[in-house]
């Protein structure tokens, strides 16, 4: 199970920037296509906002690779009740 979190780690780590690469590659032909400043403004905002989400898959991503999910906390018994 470990070598399969540190598998989806690598992915992860990989997903982030092939994610922002095709987002702002979108944006440019979205904003090619439709150049006024609606269309301007909200792709800019889609990556602004995802920019940050993108660094959190990678860090996420990072940490797997580097087994820090290895050994998990176990449930406590209040948390099942």
């Amino acid at each position: 199970m470990n070598q399969l979190k540190r598998f989806a780690g690598i992915i992860w780590l990989l997903l982030g920037p092939v994610a922002v690469f095709y987002l702002i590659r979108t944006a440019a032909a979205e904003i090619a296509k439709k150049p006024v400043i609606d269309t301007k403004i909200q792709w800019g905002v889609f990556v602004v906002v995802f920019i940050p989400i993108a660094i959190g898959m990678m860090i996420f991503g990072w940490y797997a690779l580097k087994g820090e999910y290895d050994h998990l906390p176990e449930r406590s018994a209040e948390l099942i009740d």
